[in-house]
């Protein structure tokens, strides 16, 4: 549990503000588990997740999360900051376009999240906040104003338009350019292939289409990605820049979650950060991992990594035959057989 969610109900455990009663609807976006509700906390939360790991973790515990906004006339707004600047504006003007007049809006983040930024920006704007800090984290909370239109349009981080064909928004891995380990990867695409093919970790559709510019004669590609918000961008991208591709689109936790097809061959840039949380070399293992599993015999792996990333000995433990293709100073592309 992150401190800034504990943080976020404070204002209501101390009684600074008012706890919503049972006839209210609250939203709460960027919502994680952890939390308890404070006492006469009895308002039922509608809960925004679209990472899935924190989605599933949000439904383990009874919470009816959902992976995208629904819904408007809310009484009250609760907001987790994430460690993006435009995602956390985002929320701020979608509880602002969602909220009832006069509903009162709170936010809680790390430092590292931006917190103290995002207050002094929106104090600049003309907007009254108040603040308490708290188990390492700060809570702020406004008041949304009646009309909240040129507010919203102040706040609203934009979509960017990535090499004059991507569409990206804030949040999203590699968020307004492509991401240096995945242009490298696409260097060494295979040419001319007719297989069905799996893009783990397929962010909002870089290497799928690379994929499918090389070889057009492609029985297909499925995409696997943890973020919602970057999968329908894949969806609009691929769909628009690929037309007569055949593709299957999956939300999915490919760390803990199954998966049912069966590959010729897998790509993929493996994360190896969950969230924007601190760096984990075991997320790309696991991934490694799954690819092992879903790949048939005679299957490929083909992965791009930092050099300083440990996923050799596990291609060798897993593989029949792993290799190295290429590197530069910053990246390695590696290959394994089944």
């Amino acid at each position: 549990m992150r401190d800034a969610v504990k943080t976020l109900f404070h204002p209501f455990e101390t009684g600074t503000l008012v706890a919503p009663s049972a006839d209210m609807r609250v939203l709460f976006l960027g919502a994680e588990t952890g939390f308890r509700k404070p006492e006469g906390f009895e308002a039922e939360m509608e809960a925004v997740q679209g990472f899935r790991p924190l989605y599933n973790a949000l439904h383990k515990q009874g919470i009816d999360a959902q992976p995208e906004i629904s819904g408007s006339d809310f009484d009250m707004a609760l907001i987790l900051m994430t460690r993006h600047r435009g995602e956390n504006e985002n929320f701020v003007a979608e509880a602002l376009a969602r909220t009832k007049p006069g509903a009162v809006i709170v936010v809680a983040g790390a430092k590292e999240d931006g917190v103290q930024s995002l207050r002094k920006r929106l104090n600049g704007f003309g907007v009254e906040t108040e603040h308490l800090a708290k188990y390492h984290a700060q809570a702020m909370w406004l008041w949304r104003p009646e009309d909240a239109s040129t507010l919203i349009d102040r706040l609203r981080a934009p979509s960017a338009a990535v090499d004059a064909r991507f569409l990206t928004s804030p949040g999203m891995f590699s968020h307004g350019e492509v991401d240096a380990g995945s242009q490298f990867l696409s260097r060494y695409l295979p040419k001319d292939y007719r297989k069905h093919v799996a893009d783990f970790g397929a962010g909002w559709g870089y290497l799928t289409v690379e994929m499918a510019a090389q070889s057009p004669g492609i029985e297909g590609i499925d995409l696997y990605e943890a973020d919602y918000a970057a999968l329908q961008a894949a969806r609009k991208n691929v769909d628009r820049l690929c037309p007569k591709l055949e593709t299957r689109y999956h939300w999915l936790d490919l760390a803990r979650e199954e998966v049912k097809a069966r590959y010729d061959l897998v790509i993929m840039n493996p994360p190896f950060h969950e969230g924007g949380h601190a760096a984990e070399p075991g997320l790309g293992q696991a991934l490694i991992r799954k690819a092992s599993d879903v790949l048939r015999g005679g299957g490929e792996l083909l992965l791009v990594a930092n050099r300083g990333l440990p996923y050799e000995p596990i291609l060798k433990e897993l593989f029949r035959s792993s290799g190295e293709t290429a590197r530069n100073a910053r990246y390695k592309v590696l290959w394994a057989k089944k």
